[in-house]
């Protein structure tokens, strides 16, 4: 690959950037035990998933409101009520999901090389907590909220193009999913 044709880069946020994974299982691994109920890591993964899905998939919704959905969801897969604190938890702990270990690095050495974005199934409010931690300025941040979709609504990634000015062959998009960011990234080229 010619990175010399790139002008920049945009990045999916949770999941590439940020350990998504283990704050969500720190989270809800919480929540369930407040109401005496254990899953695996991978039971949690899994369900937490196919919720989000689910939420994601009918008529736009913040992703507070995604993630509020996600854990009535579990509630009413296991039987029991997640209260106010519960629905309220995986949203208030977004702020404390960390970066891996090697993106703040990573992100500074690539700032002096592109100019750098991030395309996320966030909210604003929600990102502005994780953009402290990731030690960069960001050219640009496409949020779901911005875009009243979620990816891999094609949609996200036009809105981006559309705010860094240019065109999809300078632009490299970095995404641990196949699914929400290689396949849609790809078929704009």
């Amino acid at each position: 690959m010619d990175f010399s044709r790139f002008t920049t880069i945009s990045f999916d946020c949770y999941g590439t950037l940020i350990d998504w994974e283990s704050g969500i299982l720190l989270t809800m691994r919480t929540v369930l035990s407040r109401h005496s109920q254990t899953l695996s890591d991978a039971t949690i993964l899994e369900l937490y998933g196919e919720f989000e899905a689910k939420a994601e998939s009918g008529p736009y919704q913040t992703y507070r409101e995604v993630l509020q959905s996600v854990v009535q969801s579990f509630g009413e897969h296991l039987g029991f009520d997640p209260g106010l604190t519960g629905l309220s938890a995986l949203y208030d702990s977004v702020p404390r999901w960390t970066p891996f270990p090697d993106t703040v690095a990573a992100l500074r050495l690539l700032k002096n090389l592109y100019r750098l974005a991030v395309i996320s199934n966030i909210d604003d409010d929600l990102f502005a907590g994780t953009r402290k931690l990731l030690g960069v300025e960001f050219d640009a941040v496409i949020t779901a909220e911005q875009a009243k979709s979620y990816k891999p609504s094609i949609h996200n990634f036009e809105l981006a193009l559309e705010k860094l000015a240019i065109s999809p062959a300078e632009l490299l998009h970095a995404g641990q999913s196949v699914y929400h960011d290689v396949i849609p990234a790809q078929s704009l080229g």
